[in-house]
C-alpha cells in the first residue's frame, strides 16, 4: 500500500486524471444533466475512460497513456460542439474545463517523466 501511495503522490498528475475521471462520472447527477442520454454517455464513458487509464499510468508509467489522455482531453474539449451540445451551458463547461485539465495533466506528467527519465 505505502508503494502505490508513492507513486500516486510521485505522479500526482495522474491522481488528478484519476479524480477527473472519476468527477466526470459522477457529474451528470451532480449537475442534473442525466436527462441528456448523449451528454450523460460522453461524460461516463470517457470519464471511466481516463480514470481507467490515469490509474494504469499510477501503477506502471507508459507514454502511451499520457499520449491517449491528451487526447482524449482534446476530445472533450470540442465535444460540445461535435455532439451538439453547446445549448446545454453547464454540459459545455464542465467538458471544456474537464477535457483542458485532463489534457495539460497528461502532458505535464509526460513531460516531466521525460525530463527525469530521458531515453
Amino acid at each position: 500500500m505505502t508503494d502505490l501511495w508513492k507513486k500516486m503522490t510521485g505522479d500526482w498528475q495522474d491522481s488528478v486524471n484519476v479524480l477527473l475521471g472519476l468527477w466526470l462520472v459522477l457529474s451528470p447527477w451532480i449537475l442534473q444533466f442525466q436527462d441528456s442520454r448523449l451528454a450523460t454517455a460522453n461524460a461516463v464513458i470517457i470519464g471511466a475512460v481516463i480514470a481507467v487509464l490515469s490509474l494504469a499510468a499510477v501503477v506502471r508509467f507508459r507514454n502511451w497513456e499520457e499520449w491517449t489522455g491528451m487526447a482524449i482531453g482534446a476530445w472533450l474539449v470540442i465535444s460540445p460542439w461535435v455532439l451538439g451540445l453547446t445549448a446545454m451551458t453547464l454540459v459545455t463547461w464542465n467538458f471544456v474545463i474537464a477535457g483542458a485539465l485532463v489534457f495539460a495533466m497528461a502532458g505535464w506528467s509526460l513531460y516531466e517523466h521525460d525530463a527525469h527519465h530521458p531515453a
